[in-house]
């Protein structure tokens, strides 16, 4: 019983899935926010809030 205990707690070879599945999760982010950003109106309305703030 206390070897399946320790068994079960034992986390080695899982960081490299974590990894992993962290790294995908932050390029499809990024890749969303990439599209947001390039988008015709968000694009102007950040032109717009820029203006404002030169004014």
């Amino acid at each position: 019983m206390r070897r399946l205990a320790r068994r079960l707690r034992d986390d080695r070879g899982m960081n490299t899935a974590e990894y992993a599945v962290g790294t995908l999760a932050a390029v499809a982010f990024a890749g969303i926010l990439l599209k947001v950003l390039t988008s015709g109106q968000v694009q102007a309305a950040l032109a717009a809030v820029i203006q404002r703030a030169l004014k």
